[in-house]
């Protein structure tokens, strides 16, 4: 009665140890393979080893992101490069001729006329000036200011500067430099200390002697004085 016993007790702790290690034991050994997996991997697939490379060439097949990404640069070089080849040049630039400079930019110059006068080109004076004056006086004297004016800015450059009351050791006087100075007086009373009567009666003088402005600026060219 005891042995029968006995051994039915053992009989039931033998399939009790069944059942509690009989999953857990191929549990274990599952995990066991699967660490000694994944150490063996990692350094089989490290960076730089030839299984690390085959892994980068499967990334590169069609539909992995590192060839979206290519193909997405691709499209866009040959994009820009169409649009760049659609540029065309509407026209060529233009190039001022000489003439139009010329215009744009007066600036005096010089030539020769009948009789040997000399014409001189130039741009109004600056209108609060005494050349303004004479400027604007001129064509009373029958003298065209654009056709004129140069020489006779010149010519009284030369020999007072515009200076009304320029005065010279011989006697001349003023910005016509009359000699003497007094013959100015047949134009006005203020003949010392005001341009305008001056430039009148140099106009004058200029008229009754050399015909022009530039009659006269050439005469003086040659001689030194007018």
């Amino acid at each position: 009665m005891s042995r029968h016993r006995t051994g039915a007790r053992s009989s039931r702790r033998k399939r009790g140890l069944i059942r509690r290690f009989g999953i857990v034991f191929p549990v274990a050994v599952v995990a066991a393979i699967a660490v000694i997996g994944v150490a063996v991997g990692a350094e089989i697939f490290a960076p730089g080893t030839s299984a690390f490379s085959a892994i980068q060439a499967l990334e590169a097949v069609p539909g992995s992101r590192t060839m979206t990404l290519l193909e997405a640069e691709r499209e866009q070089l040959i994009t820009m490069t169409a649009a760049a080849r659609t540029l065309d040049v509407v026209a060529k630039p233009k190039l001022a001729s000489p003439a139009q400079v010329a215009l744009a930019n007066p600036t005096p110059t010089t030539g020769t006329g009948t009789g040997g006068i000399i014409y001189v080109a130039s741009t109004p004076p600056d209108p609060h000036s005494a050349q303004a004056i004479a400027y604007n006086m001129m064509a009373s004297f029958g003298f065209s200011p654009t056709t004129y004016f140069g020489c006779l800015l010149d010519l009284w450059n030369r020999e007072s500067g515009w200076v009304y009351d320029a005065e010279n050791p011989s006697g001349a006087y003023g910005i016509p430099q009359a000699l003497p100075g007094s013959k100015m007086a047949s134009a006005g009373a203020d003949w010392q200390t005001n341009p305008a009567t001056q430039i009148r009666w140099g106009l004058g003088y200029i008229k009754a002697i050399y015909g022009t402005p530039c009659g006269a600026w050439s005469f003086e060219l040659a001689n030194g004085y007018y």
